[in-house]
């Protein structure tokens, strides 16, 4: 596994600590800020649910559960280093679909249509500064 590893990074460029530490307290923040909006739909709590109203989406508990349950994996996979890339992707599709969802239902641009954009932005940045192999396959 160790060769893998070595293999996988011997390209990239020597990893300052600073840079991995600035990548895990920004991939912290989003994983805070995921596992926070996967959990209130899992409950549902109420504030959620009226939320959704305006964007056309069915209000029943179960859909709430279900997106909080995909939600809330997929940012433990991205928050483990193991599976951070699959997290990663599972969490990119995700926002993909918030960001159609604000453009269907004309939303403001730049605080809710783009919002998902943003945080995919933190998202594969956090990634990038903490994960040498990210940074050697996006050389």
């Amino acid at each position: 596994m160790t060769t893998i590893s070595h293999a996988a990074t011997a390209g990239a460029a020597p990893t300052s600590s600073g840079l991995v530490w600035t990548g895990r307290a920004l991939s912290g923040l989003v994983v805070l800020f995921l596992l926070f909006d996967g959990t209130i739909k899992l409950v549902p709590l109420q504030v959620a649910i009226d939320t959704v109203i305006p964007l056309g989406w069915p209000t029943d508990p179960v859909t709430w559960r279900a997106l909080g349950i995909v939600l809330i994996v997929s940012t433990l996979l991205y928050a483990y280093p193991r599976t951070a890339f699959l997290g990663a992707l599972l969490i990119t599709a995700y926002l993909g679909g918030a960001v159609a969802t604000h453009v269907r239902v004309g939303s403001p641009l730049f605080s809710h249509s783009l919002f998902g954009v943003y945080m995919g932005i933190a998202l594969w940045t956090g990634l990038w500064l903490r994960d040498p192999r990210i940074r050697a396959l996006l050389r």
